[in-house]
């Protein structure tokens, strides 16, 4: 019989310390902490997100029920309420941020050679926002309506592995294209968004930077045809134009041409414009390649229902942060954790049993290989790619 480390230690091995402790020296996070460090309180808030808590007072329960486990993971001292609450609330949300996106820089390094569907060598981003709603009178500071609060989550998704490479966290009155003066855009890559992204002035700035778009055109959008290539119309593409801007702002903000591409989806029954700046794809792979957009859906999806994102534990703007920061670090962790290992469970299964074994004495790749677990017997619940055996 196993007697060695915890499954919850094993998983910690897939956690890079050294670049953790960087990013608690860059923001002095354990100045004139005596107990209950950074790391402590990552662990702790890790615990949380893998075993479904859904409050201060029932993570540190739960801890204390397993308090002579703790010393093998690195949390040293007794946790009480109250000191997990003051860290959440008193320390930097920005260690745990630059955190994430160590992570994020190992897991893309993993997927890079992930399949999305379509055969492209160009790396493919999805982009959008998702709104977590809060209460006015708890959250004051997260001003969204006259009646409610609210945060907005920005993620650009890698579609290889569904890996998010970029994600901030904005008051929810902050509109989507704003977004875009914060991205570094890579050239050569292709960036797929909705409708809410259509601003001609930071389009162009994408083109300038050498890099692609696809995004569908509002009812509204005044476009002028330059002239039309031939189509195969049974692939469900109607036209392929090359196009200007006619309002003279727009024209101001893009000057160049650009291409649209009108397409009836059987799926859905609906006809779709997009336009794009990349004119060497076919069509059809640009409408599929929109489609794939969905994923970034999916992953909102995902990470509210399985992530403990919508309940928090404390009520200030460092608290919620910390917690929505360290959510996405535990996510991609498992990512990576199920790309090291090669397991062909789906990252939901991999959480699941993790949450019930997260303290036994058993090698984590017994434990989630021995039993014969069905990836397809959870209905309901939202699959994508990376999640797929």
């Amino acid at each position: 019989m196993y007697q060695g480390r915890t499954v919850f230690s094993q998983v910690l091995d897939f956690l890079p310390r050294k670049s953790f402790r960087t990013c608690v020296k860059r923001y002095n996070g354990n100045y004139r902490i005596r107990s209950f460090s950074c790391y402590e309180q990552f662990l702790c808030m890790a615990f949380a997100q893998l075993t479904y808590r859904e409050s201060l007072r029932d993570t540190v329960l739960c801890l204390r029920g397993m308090h002579n486990k703790l010393h093998n993971v690195g949390i040293q001292c007794k946790v009480a309420r109250s000191t997990l609450a003051d860290a959440n609330e008193k320390r930097d949300w920005r260690i745990y941020c630059d955190f994430a996106q160590a992570l994020i820089g190992q897991a893309r390094k993993l997927y890079a050679d992930e399949d999305f569907g379509l055969e492209l060598e160009e790396t493919v981003y999805a982009l959008d926002a998702s709104t977590i709603d809060l209460c006015r009178s708890v959250f004051p500071w997260a001003r969204f309506r006259s009646t409610k609060s609210g945060i907005k989550v920005h993620t650009l998704l890698d579609l290889r592995g569904n890996i998010p490479s970029f994600v901030r966290i904005t008051d929810a009155n902050v509109h989507d294209v704003n977004i875009l003066d914060e991205l570094l855009p890579e050239p050569g890559s292709i960036y797929v968004m909705d409708r809410a992204y259509l601003d001609f002035d930071r389009l162009h700035r994408l083109h300038r930077r050498w890099a692609f778009f696809i995004l569908r055109t509002k009812a509204n959008t005044k476009l002028r045809r330059l002239y039309s290539s031939p189509v195969d119309k049974s692939s469900g593409v109607i036209c392929d134009q090359t196009v200007r801007p006619v309002v003279y702002k727009s024209a101001i903000g893009y000057p160049e041409k650009l291409r649209r591409i009108k397409y009836f989806d059987t799926e859905t029954e609906k006809r779709l414009t997009f336009l794009t700046n990349h004119f060497e794809l076919e069509a059809r792979t640009v409408a599929d390649l929109y489609k794939s957009r969905w994923q970034v859906e999916l992953f909102f999806k995902w990470i509210k229902q399985h992530l403990r994102i919508k309940k928090f534990f404390g009520v200030s703007e460092t608290a919620v942060k910390t917690q929505i920061w360290i959510a996405i670090s535990v996510y991609v962790l498992v990512a990576i954790m199920k790309k090291r290992l090669a397991l062909d469970q789906s990252l939901y299964t991999i959480f699941q049993v993790l949450s019930i074994t997260l303290f036994e004495k058993t090698l984590i790749s017994r434990a989630l290989t021995e039993n014969d677990y069905n990836n397809k017997f959870t209905s309901g619940h939202i699959q994508l790619n990376l999640f797929d055996s």
